[in-house]
């Protein structure tokens, strides 16, 4: 049980998170939604004004993904579904590259005229959330079977089994150099979460791929000797640590990365996982937190040496939400009081200088010492409603379990 304190506290938090969640849905139903072409726009200024209609491809898969999600949590609502059904249609009609295999964008013109398309797996990861939850909501079959599709490929494409239809090769010359990205199993292990919840029927393939990425996280990115997380390593799990991108650790990746596998961990019942994502968690925050100005540095070289990325000291919004998560999550599995700490310290600063009461939602950059990049932005090409909202649900849960207990 709970200390009668202590519920007061956690109701309290549970008050200011649904009061932020509903800001934040509705900012983007107001400002974001396209009512012309369909999708969202994700560049917005701090009151939610467009400056750029460029459509981010990531964007339009997240956002369908948050509003289905929260007709899932809460029950369907008529703006909710329209506001997904919106994007994910945008997502279909205009972010594929039919010509290529089924690749997907990674920007559109606000009528969805393509711009860019990358190397990288994530738009179609995004697409695979945004029709797996939709599903899940509708029971609508199309949309499992679209998800199916794009999860296959993404295994394809990131296991080497096919060649990518696109023809964009890999980002370095492979004869001089190849490895392996953390966030390759650690996404595909989030999109392998909810491919599990909402499609039972293949639930025996979810948890076979499920234990392949986390094992592939721990085999080749987790460093015990040098107590970090490494984003990238040589094919073998060796670091390279000759060079600054061998160094570089983004604390709210692994912190991210930590919530994924303990959603797993709890699903198998695995102690020793849940043991090793704390591990990870504690590594990267003690590390990562900025104990002079406050809130989690964006990058830090595991040596110590300097980041080579402009904004490495920079503090966004998305890692914020991580620790949220997972440092709440850690709480209600250990009841350890230092993993409330860090969740009370993180609401503390997010309250302080990510929040914007006037305007609605957060702002997305913050300088090192707090204080807003200007012009300000609620949105961009990478920022939209995915993660605050994402956090805030998850969070809501959690502390709704937490007084309940």
């Amino acid at each position: 049980m709970v200390p009668y304190m202590d519920k007061a506290k956690l109701q309290a938090y549970r008050d200011w998170v649904q009061s932020e969640l509903k800001t934040c849905a509705n900012f983007w139903l107001e400002k974001g939604m396209d009512r012309v072409n369909g999708g969202v726009y994700t560049c917005l200024d701090r009151k939610g004004e467009i400056y750029s209609t460029d459509k981010s491809v990531w964007m339009q898969g997240r956002c369908g993904w948050t509003f289905s999600y929260l007709c899932h949590v809460y029950g369907v609502r008529p703006e909710w579904l329209e506001a997904a059904k919106s994007c994910i249609d945008f997502l279909e009609d205009h972010c594929i590259n039919r010509e290529a295999g089924g690749r997907m964008y990674f920007t559109v013109t606000a009528e969805g005229k393509p711009l860019r398309q990358r190397r990288y797996c994530f738009s179609e990861g995004f697409y695979v959330l945004a029709n797996a939850e939709y599903y899940g909501v509708t029971g609508e079959r199309e949309h499992l079977e679209r998800a199916r599709r794009a999860y296959e490929l993404i295994w394809q494409l990131n296991n080497g089994l096919i060649k990518d239809p696109t023809g964009l090769g890999p980002k370095t010359i492979p004869e001089t150099r190849t490895g392996r990205a953390l966030a390759d199993p650690m996404i595909y292990l989030n999109i392998t979460s909810v491919m599990h919840r909402v499609d039972p029927e293949q639930a025996a393939l979810y948890d076979e791929r499920a234990a392949k990425c986390a094992d592939d996280i721990f085999r080749y990115h987790v460093k015990p000797d040098l107590k970090c997380t490494l984003e990238s390593v040589d094919p073998e799990g060796n670091p390279r640590l000759y060079y600054t991108e061998g160094r570089t650790v983004n604390p709210g990746h692994d912190i991210e990365c930590v919530w994924f596998l303990l959603e797993y961990a709890n699903r198998t019942g695995n102690q020793e996982l849940h043991r090793g994502a704390e591990q990870i968690f504690n590594w990267a925050i003690e590390a990562g937190w900025d104990k002079e100005y406050g809130g989690l540095l964006y990058f830090i070289d595991c040596l110590g040496k300097p980041p080579e990325a402009y904004e490495h000291d920079m503090k966004l919004w998305w890692p914020h939400n991580e620790i949220m998560i997972s440092s709440l999550m850690l709480y209600r599995d250990t009841r350890d009081e230092k993993y409330l700490e860090w969740f009370e310290k993180t609401v503390a600063y997010c309250k302080e200088h990510f929040s914007d009461p006037e305007y609605g939602e957060w702002y997305g950059y913050l300088r090192r010492d707090g204080k807003p990049t200007e012009p300000s932005t609620k949105g961009s090409t990478f920022k939209g409603p995915f993660h605050l909202p994402r956090a805030l649900i998850q969070c809501d849960i959690m502390l709704g379990q937490l007084l309940e207990g």
